[in-house]
């Protein structure tokens, strides 16, 4: 095999195969397939795909949390194909152009996944389907026990292993390329700075096209540890959910915070079995950490923070009740160092370094090689002292002692509970809508998160006519929550539309 087996993402799952092979690698829903059987499994459908009448370079994962696409996920890595996650949820025409922009040919897929497929392309070329139920249904891809793998196809450390989309201001997702260097390199980090085995639980609250997912899953598998599903019911009573499934190792984004705290779970000591505590996604405030620490005391907790485009994450912070208060700025928790091998660069507005505050700008080995478009790379990547370098749009603010501070967007582009949406997106998208002239997004603070608010003028429509509208072309971590008819919108001083009048009256 080209390079070192480690290089390989896929790796992480036979390290935790050869520990713990009757071990869960995953529980969904009441059932669990262990580390054993989610490798059986996953090399009967890489087999299939590798022998397919035309093998899939890039396969899509369409499906809920479940056996389809966590082992569609390892099935589609041993096949040494690229994995694109995708959500069920997703309007039509949104799951058609990322089909296409990332060159998929085939599908692994649960019920609620295929019927999302047959409307993304109803009219349009068809996308195999591997027949996991063994159906035998015309035009799927036969599943064969014969057929199976050995093991893991080859894989160098430049090809791509996944495929995420992230929200473009052109009005169409951009898709970030992560190879398994890159992968490499992360989980290689993780590995170093935690101590994670084959006892931890890990939860999944983050959808599996969402980047954070991915630290789940490959912590979790490297180890041998379990990951469990996180369903939406178990926020009512969070601690007996944690208490039942043993969870030791918690990841979301802030927001989730606020929610059990409503759902009256963060009381003191109600979370004793955590031992890892991980935000991403979002600002994390200093209030919200020092009460997730009261309900879960002997819990690690850091802040993490990374774009997509530098592989999952590339800093953290690990809090410490009698410093990290004192580091924060506007309460906000800080990002901390970037991971090794990386360098950052602060920018001012002429583009020249800053000595305290600037734009973040990292290079490094955990840094894409580009979007799928090459249109997309303008503005967000450059070349500076021999390197390449992509532009954050964060504001960061550096300590004294090196730690970053995360201050604020430079542009439009914010965190909607983990999602990352451009406001441009948004207003590109609601600017096509029926007597809608123009169409301007904000986003407001609501209980340690944001949610959008759209000021639109043309003809008055009701808000619920246009949530309709925004359902059928947007994710629905995308949507806003209030909209708001303007006969014209306010002008600041240069005659420009004035946001920041917005951002004031929506909140």
């Amino acid at each position: 095999m080209p390079g070192k087996l480690e290089n390989a993402l896929f790796w992480r799952f036979l390290r935790g195969l050869a520990a713990a092979p009757d071990r869960p690698a995953v529980q969904f829903g009441g059932r669990t397939v262990t580390y054993r059987e989610a490798n059986e499994l996953a090399r009967t459908w890489a087999g299939a795909l590798v022998t397919a009448s035309r093998p899939p370079a890039v396969v899509g994962v369409l499906a809920d949390k479940g056996i389809e696409s966590y082992v569609g996920i390892l099935a589609a890595l041993y096949a040494g194909a690229t994995v694109v996650p995708l959500h069920p949820d997703f309007p039509a025409s949104r799951t058609r152009r990322m089909l296409d922009m990332a060159d998929v040919t085939a599908v692994i897929a649960d019920g609620r996944g295929r019927a999302a497929l047959a409307a993304a392309v109803a009219d349009g070329p068809s996308v195999s389907v591997l027949d996991t139920a063994g159906t035998g249904e015309a035009g799927t891809i036969p599943v064969r026990a014969a057929a199976a793998l050995d093991g893991p196809r080859p894989v160098v450390r430049d090809d791509v292993a996944y495929l995420l989309f992230t929200s473009g201001s052109t009005g169409r997702p951009k898709g970030v390329r992560i190879t398994h260097a890159m992968a490499a390199h992360y989980f290689g980090l993780l590995d170093q700075r935690y101590d994670f085995t084959a006892a931890d639980v890990f939860t999944q609250t983050f959808d599996l096209n969402f980047d954070c997912a991915m630290f789940d899953m490959f912590c979790a598998w490297g180890a041998g540890a379990s990951v469990v599903v996180v369903p939406p019911a178990a926020y009512r009573d969070m601690p007996a959910f944690l208490a039942e499934q043993g969870v030791s190792v918690w990841f979301s984004t802030p927001s989730a915070i606020a929610l059990i705290r409503r759902m009256g779970g963060l009381t003191p000591g109600s979370m004793p079995s955590l031992r890892w505590a991980f935000f991403a996604g979002e600002a994390l405030r200093c209030g919200d950490v020092a009460q997730w620490s009261a309900a879960a005391p002997a819990a690690t907790i850091e802040n993490l923070y990374g774009p997509t485009e530098l592989t999952v994450t590339i800093t953290g912070h690990r809090w410490d009740p009698a410093t990290s208060p004192g580091l924060a700025i506007n309460g906000l928790v800080p990002i901390g160092r970037l991971h090794a091998g990386h360098d950052h660069v602060l920018l001012g507005e002429d583009d020249r370094p800053a000595d305290a505050e600037g734009e973040l700008c990292i290079a490094g080995p955990q840094l894409t090689p580009g979007y799928l478009d090459p249109a997309d790379d303008r503005g967000r990547f450059f070349e500076r002292d021999g390197c390449r370098w992509y532009r954050t749009g964060d504001r960061v603010r550096r300590r004294s002692d090196g730690t970053l501070v995360y201050v604020g967007r430079l542009d439009s582009q914010v965190q909607v509970q983990g999602w990352r949406v451009e406001l441009a997106e948004v207003d590109n998208a609601l600017r096509a809508a029926d007597g809608v002239e123009d169409a301007v997004t904000v986003a407001r603070p609501v209980d340690g998160s944001v949610e959008l608010v759209v000021f639109y003028t043309g003809t008055e429509c009701s808000p619920a006519t246009l949530a309709r509208y925004l359902r059928d072309v947007l994710p629905s971590g995308m949507l806003p929550r209030r909209f708001e008819h303007l006969s014209q919108f306010p002008l600041n001083s240069n005659r420009k539309i004035d946001r920041l009048a917005l951002a004031a009256r929506a909140g």
